[in-house]
C-alpha cells in the first residue's frame, strides 16, 4: 500500500481520536495493528498516537518449551486419530514437533546453531505431517528413508542454500526418525525421551513434566554455546548504548579525554606501528623458481599493500581534518566514528580478509599478518592449501584432480618445528569452536566448560569432515574440510557445531 497515504490518514485519525476523547462512551477503545517497520523512514505512526496508547508486542516463542506446545498447538485430538497406523503416526508427529521446534529456536545461537539464518515456519510442520499420514496410509512397512528425505530435504530443506546447514537438518533426522522410535529407547535429548502413545492433552502434559530445564544440550549442542551466545548478545547491546551517546567534543567530568583527542592519539598510533609496504619488484628479482607457494605469497603481498596504503591514506586525511587543514567529509567523520567505537572502517573492511573482531584485536592481528608474510608463509587459507597439493602433485608426477588432503594433527606446538616436512606442509592458527581436540588420544572430544574456542595443535596437512571458517561468522568464510579422528558417532559434532576457524 501507499505509505504517503497511510501517514496522511494516520494524522487524520489522531484528530479524530482527539475529538472522541471528550465526551465519549467510557468503554470507547480503538485497536490497531502493525507489522514492524522494515526501516527508520517508515516509522510513520505519529507521537500523539503512540504516547496515548498501551503497546502490546506479539513476540515469538522462546525456548525449546513453549516452541514444542507451540508446535503441537498446529494440531489436535482429530489429527492424532486419522491415521490407520496409530503407533507410528503419533511417534513420528511427535519428533517432528521437537526437530521444528529445535530448528526455529537453534537461530538464537548464531553461526554456531545455523550458518545462515531460514524462514522456517508453521507450514513446515503441517505440510510434513500430511506428506507423512499420506505414506503410512499408503505403505506396509514404514519408509523412513522416505519421509526424511521429503522433510530434510524438500519441506524443510526447501529453505537451506548451505551444505552444512543441510548436513545438520539431514543429521537431526537421522537421530530422531528412525526404526528404534517404537522400541521406546529413541532419546530426543538427553533426559528426554520420545513419548509413547498418549491423547493429545497427553502430550501437551509430557511436555511439562518431562522436558528438561532450558539448556544447550537439548538442541545437541555444548554448554559454552550459551555463553558465546550470551556475551554476543550484551556486547551488542553495549555497542548500542555506545552509539547513542551524545557525540559532545568538550571534555568531561574530571578531564576526562575528547572523542577528537582519544581518535587522535589512536590514529598517530597506528600510523607509527604500520610497517612499510611490500616492495613486489624486488621480491620477485630474487625467487629462482615461481612455485606454487611463492605465487600465494606474492598475491598476498599485493593484496596486504592495498589494504596498508587505504590505511595510511584514510588515517593521514583525517589527521589533517582534526587539524583543520582539511574540510572533514563524510568519509572523514566515518572513520573517526569508527576508531572512537572500536570498530574496523568500512572502506579497511572492503579491502581486508573477512574478521569479527574489533578494531584494536584486527589491527594487532594485522600486524601479525604482515609479520608472517615478511617471513614468507603465505596467509590465504584456500590458495595455500591447493598449492599444497600443487606441489606435492607436482614432485609426484600425480594427476591433480585425484588428490585429496590427508589431515594429522601433531600433538606439537608451532615453536617445537625447526624445518618444514619433506612433503605437505604443517599448519597452525587454528581454533575448534563447539568441541576441543584431545592432543594425547589424538580425537575430537567435548569441550571444557568456558573454554569457548580452545586452539589447535600444529596440523601436518598431507572421520569427522570437519569445515574450517575463516572467523565466527562461518557461512560465506568456509574454507576446507579437514577429517578428523572421532570415536563417538559424527553426528555428536555435526549437532554440536563443531568447526574449525581461523580467527576469534
Amino acid at each position: 500500500q501507499n505509505i504517503h497515504l497511510v501517514a496522511k490518514w494516520l494524522s487524520s485519525l489522531e484528530k479524530k481520536l482527539e475529538q472522541h476523547s471528550e465526551g465519549s462512551h467510557q468503554n470507547f477503545r480503538v485497536f490497531i495493528s502493525a507489522e514492524p517497520a522494515p526501516s527508520p523512514d517508515s516509522h510513520i505512526i505519529p507521537q500523539g498516537i503512540l504516547e496515548n496508547s498501551i503497546k502490546i508486542t506479539n513476540e515469538a516463542p522462546t525456548g525449546m518449551h513453549a516452541n514444542l506446545h507451540k508446535a503441537l498447538d498446529n494440531f489436535n485430538q482429530d489429527t492424532l486419530e486419522m491415521c490407520t497406523r496409530e503407533n507410528e503416526f503419533k511417534s513420528i508427529l511427535f519428533a517432528l514437533c521437537y526437530f521444528h521446534a529445535l530448528v526455529a529456536e537453534r537461530r538464537k545461537f548464531g553461526p554456531q546453531g545455523w550458518n545462515r539464518s531460514y524462514p522456517f515456519n508453521a507450514g513446515d510442520l503441517t505440510i510434513s505431517v500430511n506428506v507423512l499420514y499420506n505414506y503410512l496410509e499408503a505403505s506396509s512397512k514404514v519408509p523412513y528413508d522416505d519421509l526424511r528425505y521429503l522433510f530434510g530435504e524438500i519441506m524443510y530443506g526447501g529453505h537451506i542454500t548451505d551444505d552444512w546447514d543441510r548436513r545438520l537438518c539431514k543429521t537431526y533426522l537421522e537421530e530422531f526418525i528412525k526404526p528404534e522410535m517404537l522400541e521406546g529407547e529413541l532419546l530426543l535429548a538427553p533426559g528426554f525421551p520420545l513419548p509413547g502413545n498418549m491423547d493429545y492433552n497427553g502430550y501437551h502434559q509430557y511436555i511439562d513434566d518431562a522436558l528438561p530445564p532450558e539448556s544447550p544440550y537439548l538442541y545437541g549442542l555444548h554448554p559454552n554455546a550459551e555463553i558465546g551466545f550470551l556475551t554476543q548478545s550484551s556486547e551488542k547491546l553495549f555497542r548500542i548504548v555506545l552509539e547513542m551517546q551524545p557525540r559532545d567534543t568538550s571534555v568531561g567530568e574530571g578531564g576526562v579525554a575528547t572523542r577528537e583527542e582519544t581518535v587522535k592519539a589512536l590514529l598517530e598510533e597506528m600510523l607509527e606501528k604500520l610497517m612499510d609496504e611490500f616492495n613486489i619488484a624486488e621480491l620477485m628479482a630474487k625467487v629462482e623458481e615461481r612455485t606454487p607457494y611463492i605465487v600465494v605469497a606474492f598475491q598476498e603481498c599485493e593484496r596486504m599493500n592495498i589494504l596498508t596504503s587505504e590505511i595510511k591514506r584514510s588515517l593521514k586525511e583525517l589527521d589533517l581534518g582534526l587539524k583543520g587543514e582539511l574540510t572533514m567529509t563524510s568519509d572523514m567523520e566515518n572513520l573517526q566514528n569508527a576508531l572512537f567505537l572500536d570498530t574496523v572502517p568500512e572502506s579497511w573492511i572492503k579491502r581486508a580478509y573477512p574478521s569479527t573482531a574489533s578494531l584494536g584485536t584486527w589491527f594487532a592481528d594485522l600486524l601479525t599478518r604482515i609479520k608472517e608474510l615478511e617471513a614468507w608463509t603465505g596467509d590465504n587459507p584456500q590458495s595455500f592449501l591447493t598449492a599444497v597439493m600443487q606441489s606435492t602433485a607436482r614432485k609426484n608426477a600425480w594427476p591433480l584432480d585425484k588428490m585429496t588432503l590427508q589431515c594429522d594433527v601433531t600433538k606439537k606446538n608451532r615453536e617445537d618445528f625447526a624445518s618444514p616436512p619433506r612433503e605437505g606442509a604443517y599448519v597452525h592458527g587454528f581454533f575448534m569452536e563447539g568441541a576441543r581436540w584431545d592432543a594425547q588420544t589424538g580425537i575430537i572430544t567435548d569441550a571444557r566448560l568456558k573454554e569457548l574456542t580452545p586452539a589447535m595443535p600444529v596440523i601436518f596437512i598431507s572421520m569427522y569432515p570437519c569445515p574450517l571458517y575463516k572467523t565466527r561468522q562461518r557461512g560465506p568464510t568456509y574454507v576446507w574440510t579437514f577429517n578428523l579422528k572421532t570415536k563417538e558417532n559424527p553426528s555428536k559434532w555435526v549437532l554440536a557445531g563443531v568447526a574449525l576457524l581461523l580467527q576469534i
